[in-house]
């Protein structure tokens, strides 16, 4: 039997894949987009935050379901595309994607309008599923687009690296140059609902001018009239949602709406919840309990009619800079708003306040560069929703407070809490670690714990003459509120610093 000769085996040298038959995409518009899809995620995650912020505030939980939200759907939309690639013709895909991308964000603003007022103040689960119902359809149909992309770019493996590389770089400049944008241009020219609808719009031009291609136009006419259906019927449902917002700032809805009860009364909302009330035929009317307590602490701190130096942290309606106006002519008061739009509406509604300078900026930034020793009292009435602003409750900012005061000037601060009184404590511990006398005024249930409410901290170097007060208090009305020593109310508590500062954490009892 004959014996078979030995031989060695080559492997088979390296072959390119073979072409796709169907049309191919070439690298400019593959290049746009990556750019358009990545930018329009960022689009939709910045104003989604402000879309969501009438019902749930604007919070780091607000901020933190957004985001999560966001790149779930990220991951979730390049998984599917991925898995889509592989077992269909990508370029048949992308142009239904971004139409289908741009129905979904044109529903986004009824979805929120309609939904949102339903799932308000139900607490952090209401923020996740506001922020899943508001993001993650049109972010992961549009994440879904990149991997596609790829696909049709690959034209062997020895160039993944360029491809993935320039399609993935183009998309992340695509997100830089969308925030950026939206966040220092858009928002300050445009309502929220524009900037929505025109990115759906935007969205469905780039769906038809990829879908232009034989076969796959004629399939996308239907789909194309389905977005252009579905957009139309968006605006209408957003019109006629629950609670619109009557006008956009540039952090929250806010209305002016007259008293029915009294002719000059005047109520802000932001973000549908009351924020201020001003009585423009009488400013020394305080209609909430807490302006009441302010008034009372300014009343007691210098003699009656004496002019003041104040600086107000958060301005709103002004209703404190009005009263002090009233009652102390000549006083000299500078106003720190950080929303712009806010101010504008309340000069065009409202009266003028003799004396007053509202200066557009934030809290933190505007006090440390006040003079020192400039002022007798600092008021603190900035709100985010129902929290103060965390950078306005430190040791850092309060040394800046204390600061700007003259020898024996106070800071008056308003909080809310809930009856744990997790943050009012801790920021009159905070209040202590720089200031040698504190006191807290609020109500015998809130000071308890048995009810939320609102608490007004005193700050000061002196001693505090309690039967002002106490007088102050009770001229205007508040014969129920009480006066403590914050020392021992607050015993035990963490002051809060830039380095820890969990606001809403212990508001909320997360």
């Amino acid at each position: 039997m004959a014996q078979s000769a030995s031989r060695t085996v080559e492997p088979p040298a390296y072959a390119p894949s073979p072409a796709p038959s169907e049309p191919g995409l070439g690298a400019v518009p593959a290049g746009a987009l990556a750019f358009l899809t990545g930018g329009a995620v960022l689009v939709l995650e910045i104003i989604g935050m402000r879309l969501v912020a009438p019902y749930v505030g604007v919070t780091l939980q607000t901020s933190t379901a957004v985001i999560s939200v966001a790149l779930l759907a990220i991951a979730a939309g390049a998984w599917g595309g991925g898995w889509l690639a592989d077992r269909f013709a990508p370029r048949r895909l992308i142009a239904p994607l971004l139409l289908l991308a741009a129905a979904a964000s044109a529903l986004t603003v009824p979805v929120v309008r309609w939904s949102g007022e339903w799932l308000r103040g139900t607490g952090p689960g209401g923020v996740l599923l506001l922020a899943t119902l508001t993001l993650f359809a049109p972010a992961t149909l549009l994440a879904a687009v990149s991997p596609l992309l790829v696909k049709l770019r690959l034209a062997d493996l020895s160039s993944t690296g360029g491809v993935v590389g320039r399609l993935s770089g183009l998309g992340t400049l695509g997100a830089i140059t969308a925030s950026v944008g939206t966040g220092f241009v858009l928002v300050a020219a445009l309502p929220s609902t524009t900037i929505v609808w025109a990115l759906a719009g935007l969205l469905t031009i780039a769906g038809v001018l990829t879908g232009a291609v034989g076969a796959a136009a004629r399939r996308g006419n239907g789909l194309l009239l389905a977005v252009l259906l579905v957009m139309i019927g968006s605006g209408w449902v957003a019109r006629n949602a629950p609670v619109p917002c009557r006008t956009e700032t540039a952090y929250q809805c806010a209305a002016l709406l007259r008293d029915a009860s009294r002719p000059g009364g005047r109520l802000l909302e932001l973000n549908a919840q009351a924020h201020s009330y001003v009585d423009v035929t009488d400013p020394r009317y305080l209609d909430f309990r807490y302006t009441r307590y302010l008034a009372a602490v300014l009343d007691s701190r210098a003699p009656a009619g004496r002019p003041l130096d104040v600086l107000h942290v958060g301005g709103a309606a002004l209703t404190m800079p009005r009263y002090v106006a009233a009652d102390r002519a000549g006083s000299r008061q500078q106003v720190v708003e950080v929303d712009e739009r806010l101010i504008r509406l309340v000069r065009q509604e409202l009266p003028a306040v003799p004396g007053v300078r509202v200066r557009a900026g934030d809290g933190r930034v505007e006090v440390r560069r006040a003079a020192s020793g400039s002022v007798d009292v600092v008021v603190g009435d900035a709100f985010g929703t129902l929290a103060v602003p965390w950078h306005l409750t430190t040791r850092e900012f309060v040394g800046d407070v204390h600061r700007v005061l003259r020898p024996g000037g106070t800071y008056a601060l308003n909080i809310i809490d809930r009856p744990a009184r997790r943050l009012v404590r801790a920021e009159a511990a905070t209040l202590l670690s720089v200031f040698g006398t504190v006191l807290v005024v609020a109500l015998p249930t809130a000071l308890d714990g048995r009810a939320a409410g609102n608490f007004v901290l005193v700050a000061t170097d002196g001693p505090v003459d309690r039967v002002d007060l106490r007088a102050a208090l009770d001229a205007h009305g508040e014969r129920d509120a009480r006066v403590l020593d914050a020392a021992g109310w607050a015993r035990g508590a963490r002051p809060l610093t830039d380095d820890y500062a969990p606001v809403e954490q212990l508001l909320h009892g997360l």
